[in-house]
């Protein structure tokens, strides 16, 4: 019995459970080591819940390593065709032939060229861009405590709130009305979008600008709009092209997956090859969606950096690079939009 309570002894001190020690110096560390036991027990349920929530989740999907066997065979069959390849003296390479005949023939579906589609997805984002520009600049002005007084800027804040809360894709869905699901349409719910987004932001910058310049201003009897304009929006013109720029890119990427839901454009040519099973024109599409995409992200980063004064030049082949590594991730952050 006495190693037992020896035993249950050392693992109250070691545990700082139940346990006091004779002097302060020991008193602290049983204190020391009780606050770790604690943290530890979080730390337990912490990673219990996780792993419950998890599991939970992939019941809910029905993820299981089962459906990936299962379906191996076919997808690997799938990547050969997305990938098609085609030998040169013996050597294999990539046939990029496949893709470029693809890219080249009018699509049946309308008579259409890829150019047509890659400029009829870029005009989306850019006049959703331009068209949402005015309302944000007004709900980002209206919605910084510096213009409008504390509780009243939070109906602008609100209504920007509400109109981020709702993605870009469900705002086309309430358009169909107007004119059903077209570029027109996908135009309208990237501009109601960029008032959210494009105004959030503006509304973020605002809030940190000098007050030296509004005093300035306001000492010479300038009144309130022109305090405003002069005092203010002159602080964070730059940023404010910077940001728009930023949002450019975004929409871009969203004009893709607007095609996806019948909206036009590339996002549609792509859509209409998966419905056919067409792998390997699937691949063309998608290249030309990344070379779309890639040229206008670019262009903004670099018109951004001019905005910023960067002097570092990380060279055009890295910077490249910095963009074909996250372009994946960009994409899929698109289509929750």
């Amino acid at each position: 019995m006495s190693a037992e309570r020896g035993l249950v002894e050392r693992l109250r001190a070691y545990f700082g459970i139940g346990y006091a020690g004779t002097d302060e110096v020991e008193h602290r560390l049983t204190e020391l080591k009780r606050s770790k036991t604690v943290s530890r027990l979080f730390w337990l349920v912490g990673v219990a819940l996780f792993g419950y929530l998890f599991s939970f989740t992939l019941g809910q999907v029905g993820f299981s390593v089962g459906e990936l066997v299962k379906y191996w065979p076919a997808f690997r069959e799938a990547l050969g065709e997305f990938v098609p390849t085609t030998t040169y003296n013996g050597v294999p390479f990539v046939d990029f032939g496949a893709y470029w005949q693809f890219i080249t023939v009018e699509q049946p579906k309308n008579g259409s060229t890829f150019v047509d589609a890659a400029i009829t997805t870029f005009s989306i984002g850019f006049a959703g861009t331009v068209l949402g520009i005015p309302g944000a600049l007004l709900f980002g002005v209206l919605g910084s405590e510096r213009v409008t007084p504390f509780p009243f800027n939070f109906i602008f804040r609100g209504t920007m709130s509400t109109i981020r809360s709702i993605p870009a894709l469900v705002w086309a869905l309430i358009y169909i009305p107007l004119g059903g699901l077209s570029p027109f349409t996908a135009t309208l719910a990237i501009g109601t979008d960029t008032v959210g987004n494009l105004g959030r932001l503006f509304t973020d910058a605002l809030e940190e600008v000098e007050d030296g310049p509004i005093e300035a201003i306001e000492s010479t009897g300038a009144n309130r709009v022109q305090t405003i304009v002069f005092g203010m929006l002159s602080q964070v013109f730059t940023p404010f092209i910077a940001w728009t720029m930023y949002i450019l890119e975004i929409n871009v990427r969203i004009a893709v997956t607007m095609g996806l839901i019948g909206a036009g454009g590339l996002g549609s040519i792509l859509q209409t090859q998966q419905g056919l099973f067409a792998y390997t024109n699937m691949m063309a599409t998608i290249i030309v969606i990344f070379l779309l995409v890639v040229s206008v992200e670019m262009v903004s980063q670099r018109t951004r950096s001019y905005l910023r004064g960067d002097t570092e030049d990380r060279g055009i082949v890295r910077h490249l690079m910095d963009l074909v590594r996250g372009f994946p991730e960009r994409m899929s952050e698109s289509l929750g939009r």
